[in-house]
Order: structure tokens, then C-alpha cells, then sequence
């Protein structure tokens, strides 16, 4: 394992993907002891269910625990790693300025991680949770 990456390189490679930038997706807060990265998504018109509903459509709330999936294994691999699968399950609906999307690695074995995500609207309440595994192959 290398050095556990920091919010800002994170950042960085966020800010190198054109969707991730579109979806405006920022670090929040990592944390390598837990293995655990927080993610923020604001609300925009192109993310919106229907036009001034406020609510999030559910293809950026699947990308977000996608992402935070990846680069919650991403901080003690040193870099981003290929999605094998993930799924989503919508809860309530994603209503507010922002969601956050907390993911926990449950294990990074030598080929497969698991990772679980908690999103979480501007209230706390849980909208979605989803589970991703990915390779640990870093590219």
C-alpha cells in the first residue's frame, strides 16, 4: 500500500474526469483509519428529476455512489480503481442543495474491494444506499 491519498489529490483527479467535474462531485473529508471518504454533490438544473423539482434524478445519485465507492478505495490504493459492479437502492426522494454520499470500505482483498455507501440528503436522512465492488488494481 502507498502513502493514503489527501482530500486535495482526490480533488484533483475529480476535477480531471468531465463528468465528475459536470456532476460538480467535491471531497469532503477522508479518513484512511476508517477507510472511509465523505463526497458532496450539489443540485442542478441537468441533475434534477423534472425541471424545479428540486429532486435529484437517479442517475446522478447512482454516479455518486459509484464515485465514492472508487475512491474510498482509492485512498489507501494511491489512485483510482476500475468498477466491476454496484448497485443503488432509492429510499426516499433526493430532495435539498446537496447530497452526501459516506463510503466505508467493507474489505480490499488482493483482486476484489467491497465498498458500502450511505447517501444522505441536507436533512441527514437516508435517501439511497448502495454497494460497489471494484478491482484493487489501481488504473
Amino acid at each position: 500500500m502507498s502513502t493514503p491519498l489527501t482530500c486535495e489529490q482526490i480533488q484533483a483527479m475529480l476535477d480531471n474526469s468531465p463528468f465528475i467535474a459536470f456532476c460538480n462531485m467535491r471531497c469532503e473529508a477522508v479518513d484512511p483509519e476508517r477507510d472511509e471518504i465523505r463526497m458532496r454533490m450539489p443540485v442542478r438544473p441537468e441533475l434534477e428529476r423534472l425541471p424545479g423539482s428540486g429532486q435529484f434524478h437517479g442517475g446522478p445519485i447512482a454516479s455518486l455512489v459509484d464515485v465514492a465507492g472508487d475512491f474510498a478505495l482509492a485512498i489507501a490504493l494511491g489512485g483510482g480503481v476500475p468498477t466491476i459492479n454496484f448497485r443503488t437502492d432509492f429510499l426516499r426522494p433526493a430532495t435539498g442543495a446537496s447530497l452526501l454520499a459516506v463510503a466505508r470500505v467493507r474489505r480490499a482483498g488482493r483482486t476484489v474491494g467491497v465498498v458500502d455507501v450511505d447517501v444522505l440528503d441536507e436533512a441527514e436522512r437516508l435517501v439511497a444506499v448502495g454497494r460497489g465492488c471494484y478491482s484493487t488494481k489501481v488504473g
